[in-house]
């Protein structure tokens, strides 16, 4: 089973993580072109024998710098745990950013959050990574700060595509948005998944034929309205094969947006327990159906095609099975 990542309080980063390989960036979707940064934290501090951390912000800057316009979160906190465990990360060091925060110099943001508080030996960034008041500082400028200050610099360069195309949260998003899961995949580099706690709702499903785990997304969620092939993993790692809907229920109620999993040949309780739900496939569009009949009818078929779907899918990329807690799979392996 894979042990996340520790959430550490920017604040409160214990002297044992001091001396970090750190990567700095927001990472919403944690996707390919992000990759290279944490490998390149991993390596750095294997080689020095420190901690490899990555330093991120919340909430993201874009709400609090834009605060009129709402951003669909690729990964939250908890997601970001999970994925930095399953890159081999030791923690996620967590910096609050809000108004205060958003005016720190470059000069400040170096001496005091990089220098200061935890003690870096080495920064990982990004070829355009940009930080501090009004964008002051770049990767030159770390390179320079690094030399007064006795850490060095790591700047790895653009990661793109077949096409050549840069890897982008931006693009990931507009792909959830369009229920392309294998693109968003593809780009990730593992499968998308949410985290959340299992609700109760109005047993409806029960009453169906097909009781669902009901589990309310953040309300920021661009994912596209539709029933998808998807697997629940447990609190203690097992994974279950299922379908899903995220969606209003038009044909009852129309009510708020909520996922709910129906997990294949399962009759155990999920009630109150934190799972994550992984996105392999989008089957069809939220539908209104004349009947109940007719809607059982259209279910039955979705549970076959996602059957079918997860019979044959591989295990996926490394992340993937590493997120399932294997380790015997080497850095950049991707699996069919």
């Amino acid at each position: 089973m894979l042990t996340a990542a520790p959430l550490i309080p920017l604040d409160d980063v214990p002297a044992l993580l001091r001396g970090s390989a750190l990567a700095i960036g927001n990472f919403d979707g944690m996707h390919r072109g992000h990759h290279a940064l944490f490998t390149a934290s991993r390596t750095e501090a294997d080689a020095r024998g420190t901690a490899a951390l990555m330093l991120t912000f919340e909430p993201h800057p874009r709400t609090v710098l834009r605060p009129g316009e709402q951003l669909f979160r690729l990964t939250p906190l908890e997601a970001k745990a999970r994925l930095a465990g399953a890159f081999g990360l030791d923690g996620v060091v967590v910096a609050r950013f809000d108004a205060e925060f958003a005016k720190v110099s470059a000069e400040e943001f170096v001496a005091e959050v990089l220098v200061k508080r935890l003690g870096i030996s080495t920064v990982v960034v990004g070829h355009d990574f940009q930080f501090g008041h009004d964008r002051q500082g770049s990767p030159g400028f770390l390179m320079s700060a690094g030399e007064r200050y006795g850490f060095s610099t790591s700047v790895v360069g653009a990661v793109t595509d077949d096409f050549g195309a840069p890897f982008s949260a931006s693009r990931i998003r507009q792909f959830l948005e369009q229920g392309d899961i294998a693109l968003a995949n593809s780009e990730l580099g593992y499968r998308w998944f949410v985290v959340g706690s299992v609700q109760h709702g109005d047993k409806r499903g029960r009453e169906l034929g097909y009781p669902t785990a009901n589990i309310r997304l953040p309300a920021d969620c661009g994912l596209a309205l539709g029933v998808y092939a998807v697997t629940l993993t447990r609190a203690d790692g097992t994974v279950l094969p299922g379908v899903a809907s995220y969606g209003r229920r038009p044909t009852f109620d129309n009510g708020a947006v909520i996922l709910e999993v129906h997990v294949f040949d399962f009759a155990d309780d999920l009630y109150g327990e934190d799972v994550a739900v992984t996105f392999h496939a989008f089957l069809r569009g939220e539908e209104r159906f004349a009947s109940i009949e007719a809607l059982i009818a259209q279910m039955d078929l979705d549970s076959l095609a996602s059957r079918a779907i997860l019979a044959a899918a591989g295990p996926g990329s490394a992340i993937d099975l590493r997120l399932a807690g294997s380790s015997d799979v080497a850095e950049g392996e991707t699996i069919a």
